[in-house]
Protein backbone atom coordinates (compact mmCIF):
# COMPACT_ATOMS: atom_id res chain seq x y z
CA UNK A 1 0.00 0.00 0.00
CA UNK A 2 2.77 2.21 -0.11
CA UNK A 3 2.72 5.50 -2.36
CA UNK A 4 4.61 6.50 -5.43
CA UNK A 5 6.80 9.10 -6.70
CA UNK A 6 5.41 8.70 -10.49
CA UNK A 7 3.45 11.96 -11.82
CA UNK A 8 0.83 9.38 -13.28
CA UNK A 9 -0.82 6.27 -10.51
CA UNK A 10 -3.57 4.05 -11.01
CA UNK A 11 -5.46 3.63 -7.30
CA UNK A 12 -6.67 0.06 -7.38
CA UNK A 13 -8.82 -2.31 -4.67
CA UNK A 14 -6.62 -5.41 -4.46
CA UNK A 15 -3.76 -7.58 -6.14
CA UNK A 16 -6.04 -9.22 -8.83
CA UNK A 17 -6.67 -5.81 -9.72
CA UNK A 18 -3.10 -4.54 -10.21
CA UNK A 19 -2.19 -7.45 -12.56
CA UNK A 20 -5.13 -7.51 -15.08
CA UNK A 21 -4.63 -3.97 -15.25
CA UNK A 22 -0.86 -4.05 -16.32
CA UNK A 23 -1.77 -7.30 -18.45
CA UNK A 24 -4.27 -5.63 -20.25
CA UNK A 25 -2.28 -2.22 -20.52
CA UNK A 26 0.68 -4.61 -21.62
CA UNK A 27 -1.23 -6.16 -24.42
CA UNK A 28 -2.80 -3.23 -26.43
CA UNK A 29 -1.81 -2.97 -30.08
CA UNK A 30 -1.25 0.86 -29.40
CA UNK A 31 1.97 2.32 -29.42
CA UNK A 32 0.77 4.80 -27.48
CA UNK A 33 -0.22 3.67 -23.91
CA UNK A 34 1.42 6.12 -21.33
CA UNK A 35 3.16 5.00 -18.20
CA UNK A 36 1.48 5.24 -15.05
CA UNK A 37 2.46 3.33 -11.86
CA UNK A 38 -0.57 1.34 -10.41
CA UNK A 39 -1.18 1.27 -6.50
CA UNK A 40 -2.49 -1.67 -4.47
CA UNK A 41 -4.29 -0.20 -1.84
CA UNK A 42 -5.29 -3.15 -0.37
CA UNK A 43 -9.30 -2.60 -0.54
CA UNK A 44 -11.91 -0.08 -1.28
CA UNK A 45 -11.96 1.29 2.31
CA UNK A 46 -8.33 1.93 2.08
CA UNK A 47 -8.51 3.31 -1.62
CA UNK A 48 -10.99 5.36 -0.48
CA UNK A 49 -9.22 7.14 2.58
CA UNK A 50 -6.24 7.75 0.21
CA UNK A 51 -7.70 9.86 -2.67
CA UNK A 52 -7.43 12.79 -1.10
CA UNK A 53 -3.88 12.49 0.17
CA UNK A 54 -2.79 10.92 -3.80
CA UNK A 55 -4.18 13.70 -5.55
CA UNK A 56 -2.17 16.34 -3.62
CA UNK A 57 0.54 14.24 -3.90
CA UNK A 58 4.41 16.65 -4.97
CA UNK A 59 4.36 16.24 -8.92
CA UNK A 60 1.10 14.13 -9.55
CA UNK A 61 0.01 15.14 -12.90
CA UNK A 62 -3.20 12.40 -13.05
CA UNK A 63 -4.73 9.70 -10.88
CA UNK A 64 -7.13 6.66 -11.63
CA UNK A 65 -9.11 5.40 -9.17
CA UNK A 66 -10.43 1.71 -10.01
CA UNK A 67 -13.03 0.42 -7.65
CA UNK A 68 -15.65 -2.26 -7.81
CA UNK A 69 -19.22 -0.97 -8.15
CA UNK A 70 -20.43 -4.46 -5.86
CA UNK A 71 -24.57 -3.78 -5.50
CA UNK A 72 -24.83 -0.27 -5.51
CA UNK A 73 -23.13 1.44 -8.27
CA UNK A 74 -24.53 4.78 -7.11
CA UNK A 75 -23.57 4.45 -3.84
CA UNK A 76 -19.78 3.62 -4.11
CA UNK A 77 -20.08 6.53 -7.56
CA UNK A 78 -21.30 8.92 -4.57
CA UNK A 79 -18.75 7.83 -2.23
CA UNK A 80 -15.57 8.56 -4.67
CA UNK A 81 -17.58 11.67 -5.63
CA UNK A 82 -17.29 12.94 -1.99
CA UNK A 83 -13.44 12.25 -1.53
CA UNK A 84 -12.94 13.58 -4.68
CA UNK A 85 -14.46 17.21 -3.71
CA UNK A 86 -12.76 17.51 -0.31
CA UNK A 87 -9.68 17.39 -2.10
CA UNK A 88 -10.74 20.00 -4.50
CA UNK A 89 -11.90 18.00 -7.45
CA UNK A 90 -15.21 18.88 -8.93
CA UNK A 91 -17.47 15.69 -10.37
CA UNK A 92 -20.12 17.84 -12.03
CA UNK A 93 -20.09 15.55 -15.11
CA UNK A 94 -19.88 12.48 -13.48
CA UNK A 95 -20.21 9.55 -15.06
CA UNK A 96 -19.63 8.86 -18.76
CA UNK A 97 -20.18 5.01 -20.20
CA UNK A 98 -16.76 5.03 -20.78
CA UNK A 99 -15.53 6.10 -17.45
CA UNK A 100 -14.99 9.60 -15.62
CA UNK A 101 -12.44 11.40 -16.88
CA UNK A 102 -12.09 14.85 -14.99
CA UNK A 103 -10.01 17.65 -16.06
CA UNK A 104 -9.99 20.48 -13.15
CA UNK A 105 -8.64 23.70 -14.53
CA UNK A 106 -7.02 24.67 -11.84
CA UNK A 107 -3.37 24.79 -11.07
CA UNK A 108 -1.42 21.85 -8.51
CA UNK A 109 -4.65 19.45 -9.43
CA UNK A 110 -3.82 16.52 -11.09
CA UNK A 111 -6.31 14.78 -13.93
CA UNK A 112 -8.89 12.78 -12.06
CA UNK A 113 -10.38 9.44 -13.86
CA UNK A 114 -12.67 6.78 -12.32
CA UNK A 115 -13.79 3.20 -13.52
CA UNK A 116 -16.52 1.75 -11.85
CA UNK A 117 -15.98 -2.25 -12.42
CA UNK A 118 -17.30 -3.57 -14.84
CA UNK A 119 -18.62 -1.37 -17.15
CA UNK A 120 -19.53 1.91 -15.15
CA UNK A 121 -23.12 1.18 -15.05
CA UNK A 122 -23.67 -2.42 -13.98
CA UNK A 123 -23.35 -3.79 -10.55
CA UNK A 124 -20.20 -6.39 -10.37
CA UNK A 125 -16.51 -6.15 -9.60
CA UNK A 126 -13.41 -7.19 -11.39
CA UNK A 127 -14.71 -10.61 -12.44
CA UNK A 128 -17.73 -9.48 -14.33
CA UNK A 129 -15.11 -7.65 -16.18
CA UNK A 130 -13.01 -10.61 -17.26
CA UNK A 131 -16.36 -12.50 -18.41
CA UNK A 132 -16.40 -10.10 -20.92
CA UNK A 133 -12.93 -11.25 -22.05
CA UNK A 134 -13.81 -14.85 -22.81
CA UNK A 135 -13.40 -15.63 -26.50
CA UNK A 136 -16.75 -15.08 -28.42
CA UNK A 137 -17.80 -18.82 -28.21
CA UNK A 138 -15.60 -20.41 -25.79
CA UNK A 139 -16.94 -24.02 -25.52
CA UNK A 140 -15.66 -24.10 -22.03
CA UNK A 141 -17.83 -21.37 -19.99
CA UNK A 142 -21.29 -22.65 -20.38
CA UNK A 143 -20.19 -25.44 -19.02
CA UNK A 144 -18.38 -23.60 -16.14
CA UNK A 145 -21.39 -21.60 -15.58
CA UNK A 146 -23.81 -25.20 -15.37
CA UNK A 147 -21.01 -26.48 -12.80
CA UNK A 148 -21.05 -23.91 -10.25
CA UNK A 149 -25.05 -23.13 -10.63
CA UNK A 150 -25.47 -26.80 -10.39
CA UNK A 151 -23.61 -27.13 -6.93
CA UNK A 152 -26.37 -27.46 -4.24
CA UNK A 153 -26.94 -24.04 -1.66
CA UNK A 154 -25.95 -26.01 1.17
CA UNK A 155 -22.38 -27.16 -0.14
CA UNK A 156 -21.40 -23.70 -1.60
CA UNK A 157 -18.94 -22.01 0.15
CA UNK A 158 -19.45 -18.22 -1.71
CA UNK A 159 -21.88 -15.78 -0.88
CA UNK A 160 -24.76 -15.70 -3.28
CA UNK A 161 -23.53 -11.92 -5.36
CA UNK A 162 -20.27 -14.08 -5.97
CA UNK A 163 -21.31 -16.76 -8.42
CA UNK A 164 -19.37 -14.84 -11.29
CA UNK A 165 -16.51 -14.63 -9.42
CA UNK A 166 -16.84 -18.60 -9.10
CA UNK A 167 -17.74 -19.43 -12.31
CA UNK A 168 -14.28 -17.27 -13.55
CA UNK A 169 -11.87 -19.30 -11.32
CA UNK A 170 -13.91 -22.31 -12.39
CA UNK A 171 -13.17 -21.45 -16.05
CA UNK A 172 -9.41 -20.74 -15.53
CA UNK A 173 -8.87 -24.01 -13.55
CA UNK A 174 -9.47 -25.41 -17.00
CA UNK A 175 -6.96 -23.88 -19.03
CA UNK A 176 -3.79 -25.62 -20.01
CA UNK A 177 -2.01 -24.34 -16.98
CA UNK A 178 -3.85 -22.91 -14.71
CA UNK A 179 -3.39 -18.84 -13.96
CA UNK A 180 -4.93 -15.89 -12.02
CA UNK A 181 -6.69 -13.70 -14.34
CA UNK A 182 -3.84 -11.44 -15.35
CA UNK A 183 -1.62 -13.78 -15.92
CA UNK A 184 -4.22 -15.83 -18.26
CA UNK A 185 -4.76 -12.57 -20.31
CA UNK A 186 -1.03 -12.42 -20.44
CA UNK A 187 -1.05 -16.19 -22.51
CA UNK A 188 -3.99 -15.61 -24.68
CA UNK A 189 -6.53 -17.60 -22.53
CA UNK A 190 -8.64 -13.95 -22.34
CA UNK A 191 -9.29 -11.47 -24.73
CA UNK A 192 -7.02 -8.05 -24.78
CA UNK A 193 -8.86 -6.74 -27.96
CA UNK A 194 -12.34 -7.57 -26.92
CA UNK A 195 -15.12 -4.39 -26.78
CA UNK A 196 -14.83 -3.81 -22.90
CA UNK A 197 -10.78 -3.87 -22.57
CA UNK A 198 -10.73 -1.71 -25.40
CA UNK A 199 -13.10 0.35 -23.77
CA UNK A 200 -10.87 0.20 -20.65
CA UNK A 201 -7.87 0.80 -22.74
CA UNK A 202 -8.99 4.08 -23.91
CA UNK A 203 -10.23 5.41 -20.69
CA UNK A 204 -6.11 4.40 -19.71
CA UNK A 205 -5.18 7.03 -21.97
CA UNK A 206 -7.40 9.99 -21.80
CA UNK A 207 -6.43 9.54 -17.85
CA UNK A 208 -2.77 9.19 -18.35
CA UNK A 209 -1.98 10.55 -21.77
CA UNK A 210 -2.53 14.53 -20.87
CA UNK A 211 0.93 15.69 -20.37
CA UNK A 212 -0.38 19.29 -18.95
CA UNK A 213 -4.07 18.34 -16.37
CA UNK A 214 -4.50 22.13 -17.30
CA UNK A 215 -4.82 22.24 -20.99
CA UNK A 216 -8.54 21.35 -22.05
CA UNK A 217 -9.92 17.60 -22.52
Amino acid sequence: MAGSNHPRVLLVEGDDDKHVVRHLRDHQDQPDMPAFDILDKGGFSNLSRAIGTEIKAPGRLAIGILADANDDPSARRQEIADKLRKAGIETADWPASTGSVVVTGMVGRPRVGVWLMPDNRSQGELEDFVAQLIPEGDPVWPLAERYVSDIPPDARRFKPGKIRRATIHAWLATRAEPRKMGAALGVGDLDATAPLAKTFAEWLRAVFGQADPTLPA
